[in-house]
């Protein structure tokens, strides 16, 4: 377990976890909008340059919401291309739209193979659409535990990530979510962490975290950066590379070494 500041502590060498808890990883980079990518025609040279990994196309219509002085106001929906890896249940899902491109998984491998695919999706994304701005860019990683280890939670994790799931009638308890934004200091980033226990059949964000048949507890790390700039490649991804790191730091100071051992982790 790391007794340092989460933060702002070097990462830690990882342990890699041969049955981790680890459900998805979601990273996005959000540009100004090009309208272009609304069509289908324009869309082609994207698909070709990731159609060998992710070759199944299922396009929707989705429809996103603003916030204005009045509260949540609709937007118009929008096409949102999904490239996925299979047609049934998808690993891997590369989302495009006209104002983001984002890659998500199911089946985390590593951190490496995880930023060697951000990369190529980037690079794809300039060829055929040369975005020149960057508003926003995020990584999150969601975590999600059941079984024994759910009910022994409150022995997993440390005490300020236990919570109420320490109390003698937490056998009473049906859901506690609790949610803590940080702001890194002196980098204007910020990371957003939610953690605690949701029962069977119930979630706090269908579009990321599915519901499932028990009750589980979720530990959700999203850091991101909001900010206007020019589209660099090389910029994003060593972006996205620390963001990896300061969730992984996160995760360390959360979770007690019998965490990891619990998960396959050799210490």
């Amino acid at each position: 377990m790391l007794n340092v500041n989460p933060l702002t502590a070097p990462p830690p060498e990882e342990v890699p976890l041969k049955d981790a808890p680890l459900v998805r990883v979601i990273a996005q980079v959000r540009f100004a909008p090009i309208l272009s990518i609304e069509k289908k025609d324009f869309v082609g040279s994207f698909q070709e340059a990731i159609r060998e990994k992710y070759p199944i196309l299922q396009p929707e219509q989705t429809q996103s919401f603003a916030i204005s002085p009045q509260g949540l106001v609709p937007i118009a929906p929008q096409v949102t291309w999904r490239f996925v890896d299979t047609t049934n249940s998808w690993n891997w899902r590369v989302s495009l739209a006209p104002n983001f491109v984002a890659l998500e998984t199911t089946s985390y491998l590593s951190r490496s193979d995880f930023l060697k695919r951000l990369e190529n999706i980037l690079i794809a994304l300039n060829e055929s659409f040369h975005p020149t701005s960057i508003e926003r860019s995020g990584l999150r990683y969601i975590d999600r535990v059941v079984g024994q280890n759910f009910k022994d939670i409150s022995s997993l994790v440390k005490p300020e990530i236990a919570g109420m799931m320490a109390a003698d009638f937490r056998e009473s308890i049906y859901q506690t979510i609790n949610e803590s934004l940080f702001i890194i200091p002196d980098e204007g980033k910020q990371l957003v962490a939610r953690w605690g226990a949701i029962p069977a059949g119930v979630t706090f964000d269908p579009e990321s975290i599915e519901a499932v048949a028990e009750p589980s507890w979720i530990l959700d790390l999203d850091m991101s950066i909001s900010n206007n700039r020019e589209f660099r490649i090389e910029e994003l991804m060593s972006e996205a590379q620390h963001f990896a790191e300061r969730i992984y730091t996160f995760f360390r100071w959360a979770v007690k070494d019998d965490f990891l051992r619990s998960y396959g982790g050799e210490l």
